[in-house]
């Protein structure tokens, strides 16, 4: 089953063990060093030293060190976990990434809006019961977004405190690797400019989990909810803890009050659905093209998918054109011109704003 996850996530031919050119990365705040150089004294009495535990939710997804006590969590992200939720009849709920369509769709070389509408008809023959879009989940973040700058902004504007000084630049939330690395790494150095906004992996899981499942007649508990996105490092971002909550209701349909719920119990990557495909012997090119579930999709009355332009989610572009016209007043319109700085993935874009003061009353 390993060639089921990244190189870096293996969970095959595993071993405690950890080679000298896999060493890891995160910081081991309870080892202690002996100095080769400085005499060692034996006491009589012999302290045994607390092994130190790494976790799933500790990775950084660098070097493939996660060993077999960490198996069952990276199991749970697995293929097989998804097929055996359906076999036991749960509400299986699907949430598609718009990149995932574009690679399969690139693939089978066919249109992303057909790719979404034959994996409906595929999913749904395994008995998966509804199939949405992020893209509608990264319209909710994209507009979080929109109003943490500007409230950050203006928060900078008001004083020169501490507080002021780190509400800009706001560094996106999105990539679950670059938050694991920024939290294990960097610290308080770079955490008071991230974003608190849920990437729209989370949106999107706990919009299901919180609201979708009453008008589906669902408890949040009887939702497996499963979302297929391109990178393996989703997989950690749904294993985190900060993304559980747990039913508190008094109300009798909730049974199990303190059950502790997951927003996203699986993820998916583009290749595992790929994989699904081919164990399923399908010819995805035939399949027929089924009516997309609107409740959480994107899609025009004329059945098009439509979305916000923009590289990487289109944080950006988004951002920058709300800021211009609510802060300054400009309304942008038409293509942005990005100037490359460092090399093409370092790029800003900027505002020129000119301030018109009267002077009349200035002696």
């Amino acid at each position: 089953m390993s060639e089921k996850f990244s190189p870096t996530l293996r969970i095959g031919d595993l071993s405690d063990f950890i080679a000298p050119s896999q060493n890891c990365v995160v910081s081991l705040k309870k080892a202690t060093f002996k100095n080769p150089d400085k005499p060692q004294v034996s006491t009589s009495s012999k302290q045994q030293a607390e092994p130190v535990k790494i976790s799933l939710k500790d990775c950084l997804a660098c070097s493939g060190c996660i060993t077999s006590a960490e198996t069952v969590m990276l199991e749970k992200q697995s293929l097989d976990e998804f097929l055996s939720n359906i076999n036991k009849g749960k509400a299986v709920i699907i949430s598609l990434s718009p990149q995932s369509r574009a690679s399969l769709a690139e693939h089978f070389g066919i249109s992303p809006l057909q790719v979404f509408k034959k994996l409906t008809t595929f999913l749904k023959s395994l008995g998966v019961k509804s199939i949405f879009d992020t893209s509608c989940s990264r319209d909710l973040t994209l507009i979080e977004a929109c109003n943490e700058f500007i409230a950050r902004y203006k928060q900078s504007q008001e004083s020169d405190d501490e507080r002021s000084n780190s509400s800009l630049p706001m560094l996106s939330s999105a990539c679950p690797g670059w938050i694991c690395y920024a939290e294990k790494q960097l610290g308080s150095y770079i955490l008071p400019y991230i974003s608190s906004v849920k990437s729209p992996q989370q949106t999107i899981g706990a919009t299901i989990k919180h609201h979708i499942c009453q008008k589906l007649g669902f408890r949040p508990d009887e939702i497996y909810h499963v979302t297929v996105m391109p990178c393996y490092d989703k997989k950690l971002e749904a294993a985190r803890e900060d993304f559980v909550f747990q039913l508190d209701s008094q109300e009798e349909t909730y049974r199990d009050e303190g059950l502790e719920i997951p927003e996203v119990d699986s993820v998916l990557t583009t290749g595992e659905v790929l994989d699904l495909i081919q164990l399923k012997a399908v010819n995805f090119e035939a399949l027929e093209e089924s009516p997309l579930d609107k409740m959480l999709t994107n899609v025009d009355d004329e059945g098009h998918l439509y979305g916000v332009a923009g590289s990487s989610g289109g944080y950006a572009e988004t951002v920058f054109r709300h800021a211009a016209k609510t802060l300054f007043g400009k309304v942008i319109e038409g293509h942005l011109e990005f100037k490359t700085i460092r090399n093409s993935d370092f790029r800003e874009v900027a505002l020129e704003v000119s301030f018109l003061f009267n002077f009349d009353h200035i002696l």
